[in-house]
């Protein structure tokens, strides 16, 4: 039986901007839309919008719950359980404590990057941890990606998504539903 402790992170700080500068970066709401459908397509258990400003956690508040206790709820239940899955908070320290909390076990915490990473694990690395008890979190960045710093806190960094041609520049919801769908596809999630 497929244990359900993945948990997603979309880190709105610390991430970088092109020159290389740590930021708070702010939310983009299809990004929250589209993540929280790839998570309950594929089984994660809580997805984490973590921002430490408070106008974005407002905007972030007003969007769910449109689509969770208002009229959007009522047009579209699918999306309602979706966004169900949201949880906001300031830091993604305060998300792995909710996590550890909740889950009663230590929480393996990812980093993915689309820059590669020599000590970098497969998604098919992954899927095997998840077959025990701990739960993991995997950190998508906004921006530039997720701070030099932030990336060397995490347990480990996921290997990025390789395309066929050099270019390396995705979408995060895209790169999440990738990422995704390999770490089902390695835990037989989907049948043959």
């Amino acid at each position: 039986m497929l244990k359900n402790n993945l948990y997603l992170a979309l880190i709105h700080y610390p991430v970088s901007n092109k020159k290389g500068n740590t930021i708070a970066s702010a939310l983009t709401t299809i990004d929250m839309h589209d993540i929280a459908r790839a998570a309950i397509t594929f089984g994660v258990r809580g997805f984490y919008v973590v921002t430490p400003l408070m106008d974005q956690q407002v905007l972030a508040h007003e969007v769910i719950s449109h689509w969770t206790d208002g009229v959007g709820g009522v047009l579209n239940p699918f999306r309602k359980q979706a966004l169900e899955l949201i949880r906001v908070v300031s830091t993604f320290e305060d998300a792995v404590k909710e996590i550890e909390h909740e889950r009663q076990t230590k929480v393996v915490t990812i980093a993915t990057s689309a820059a590669s990473h020599g000590d970098a694990v497969s998604t098919e690395t992954v899927a095997r941890q998840l077959e025990n008890d701990t739960s993991h979190v995997v950190a998508f960045g906004t921006a530039w990606g997720m701070s030099t710093e932030f990336i060397q806190n995490c347990d480990f960094v996921l290997e990025p998504v390789q395309g066929i041609n050099g270019y390396n520049h995705l979408s995060v919801r895209s790169a999440v539903s990738i990422i995704l769908d390999r770490i089902c596809h390695d835990r037989n999630c989907i049948s043959s």
